[in-house]
Order: C-alpha cells, then structure tokens, then sequence
C-alpha cells in the first residue's frame, strides 16, 4: 500500500493546494470508487458517493496524522462515514417517490464503467451481505480486513479504536461465522477470514479512473 506522507500531493497540500488536490484525487480515486461500489448497486449513487468522499476530504483533511497510519487507511474512514450517511439517508426516504429529481445525469458511457465496476464487486458485496447479521463494532472491522483488504492495524486506525480492540472484535466475528454455518453444510460457506489481511498489489494511477466523476478544487476553497 503507498504511503505518502509529504511533498506536494499529500493530504495536508490537497485541502489548500487545487494542483495538489487534484494529483490526491488521481491517486485515490479507483480505490474509492471500488470501496464504495463494494457498498452500493446503482452507478448514480456511486458516483454520488465517491464525489462526496472527496469534498469530505477538503474539510477534514487536517484530521489526518502521517504517523497514525497510510492516506488510504485514514480515506477509507471517511469513505464508510460518507456510505453510512448515505444509507441512513436513503433509510429516511425509503417511501419518497422523487428521489431522483435533480440527480446529476451521467453520460451513457459513465454509466456503462460504473456497471462493470458494480459488476466486478458483486463478490464483495455478497460478502458484505453474509456479514450483516454480525454486531456493526465487529461487523466494520471485518469488512475493512477482509473486504477491503487493510491490515488490522489499519482497519483499527480507520475506525479511531486500538489495534487490541480490532484483533478482539475480528476473532469474535471470524468465531461467529463459523459457527452460523456450521450447523447448515448445505449452505453457502461464510467468507474467508484471514487471520491478517493478505498482501495486496498497489498501483498509483496517473489518470483519473474512467466512469468516476472528475472533481476540480477551485483555488482560495479550504
């Protein structure tokens, strides 16, 4: 995983810096947008989603410790905030009918990427799903460990708690799927839960993912 902790590009830069924004947003844009599509099933709302993730970081930027922990770990936090408050919203409106008036159109093509996206993380989602009868404490750490593939120290730094608190909560969900599936053979087998989150591949993207919004950080915002 790239940790960047300095120089021009990095968080602190980005809430000031329209040039710095943008190269942050280059870089982090696939990952937030594979978060959130991990979350959600309708193009509009991811990329709704991954925008709002992005203006949260503007504003909150100055929350990020270098030494706490890498920008995508402390991103991701912001990114459950930003999906929660989306499904709380959504939660509310539920009976509304015009949920989609004033909804910024996406052109076809933006539709069609984000589709495969939503396509590609149909997996994590079904994984997502096996995991919501789990309390929401052990719930979010073993979705950023086994979904989101963080380490539990930075799972633990996404969700403010202690690396012990995670490593607790992990064995207490990791134990609980087990068991509800041990009694039903003939059912789909909970995910894989490993006891660290396995090592990942990172790639640093020098243009913006295609089907994601591209955002522009106008000078003198903060």
């Amino acid at each position: 995983m790239t940790k960047k902790t300095g120089g021009r590009g990095g968080l602190p830069d980005a809430a000031r810096d329209p040039d710095a924004f943008e190269e942050f947003y280059r870089r982090h844009v696939d990952a937030v947008t594979r978060f959130v599509a991990r979350r959600v099933d309708d193009p509009h709302t991811a990329a709704d989603l991954t925008a709002e993730v992005f203006l949260a970081v503007i504003h909150s930027a100055h929350t990020y410790r270098p030494g706490r922990g890498s920008e995508t770990a402390w991103l991701y936090g912001v990114a459950r905030n930003v999906v929660s408050g989306e499904r709380r919203r959504a939660a509310r409106e539920a009976e509304l009918t015009g949920r989609v008036a004033g909804r910024r159109l996406l052109e076809p093509d933006d539709i069609a990427r984000l589709e495969d996206k939503l396509d590609a993380e149909s997996p994590g989602r079904r994984a997502l799903a096996a995991l919501a009868r789990l309390p929401e404490g052990e719930r979010a750490v073993l979705e950023l460990v086994v979904v989101d593939q963080l380490s539990v120290s930075e799972a633990a730094k996404a969700l403010g708690i202690r690396q012990v608190t995670a490593r607790v909560r992990l064995h207490r969900a990791r134990k609980a799927l087990r068991g509800a599936a041990a009694p039903d053979r003939g059912a789909p087998a909970p995910p894989d839960v490993p006891a660290t989150a396995p090592a990942r591949a990172t790639t640093t993207t020098s243009q913006p993912s295609h089907g994601a919004p591209r955002l522009t950080h106008s000078r003198g915002e903060a």
